[in-house]
């Protein structure tokens, strides 16, 4: 009698992510640069020169762009502290996913000294930028209109201001002021 356990293959996560490298054709540069390592450690990853790693952080970043869930590594730990994905990711998720753009290709789209952060935003670990060029830069990869992303820039703008101690409620007049502003600024460069 076989036991159902003994049956069950698991692919090794060196293995794993040397397939998915291969499979979408990424480079282990481009594929360090997006989880914010070294090339040298993406090579070693895959030789299975050093053990896979278990930090959170990491693992969390190479499921984001390989486009799985992080528990199919053995050697990830959930966190004790759950992960709060915004909607604004959810917004880019969606978007992404009209426009039938793999996580790899989404990322590409993104100057390469932004891709980690963008890595770092789909999986929830960091909100959308505060800077608008950036909030734009987004847009244009979705190949939606700046005003779409805008009420999301404005929220993240709110609470950032909140959290600083602006007092939103006693200042709504400035505040609709600005905004107004802002509004106004978004529309003339579209």
């Amino acid at each position: 009698m076989v036991n159902k356990k003994d049956s069950i293959v698991t692919v090794k996560s060196s293995e794993m992510l040397y397939n998915f490298l291969e499979k979408n054709n990424l480079h282990k540069k481009d594929f360090a640069q997006m989880i914010g390592v070294t090339l040298s450690y993406v090579y070693n990853l895959i030789d299975e020169a050093i053990p896979f790693s278990t930090r959170s952080t990491t693992i969390e970043r190479i499921a984001t762009v390989m486009d799985i869930s992080p528990e199919e590594f053995a050697e990830y730990k959930i966190p004790q502290d759950p992960v709060l994905i915004d909607e604004a990711t959810e917004f880019i998720r969606s978007k992404q996913k009209e426009n039938n753009l793999s996580t790899v290709q989404f990322l590409k789209s993104f100057p390469r000294k932004q891709r980690l952060e963008m890595v770092d935003i789909l999986r929830g670990a960091r909100p959308i930028p505060l800077d608008w060029e950036e909030v734009s830069v987004i847009a244009q990869v979705l190949g939606i209109d700046k005003e779409e992303i805008y009420e999301f820039w404005e929220a993240r703008l709110k609470q950032l201001l909140q959290s600083s101690g602006f007092n939103i409620e006693n200042n709504q007049g400035m505040l609709n002021a600005i905004f107004s502003c802002c509004r106004n600024y978004v529309q003339t460069k579209l």
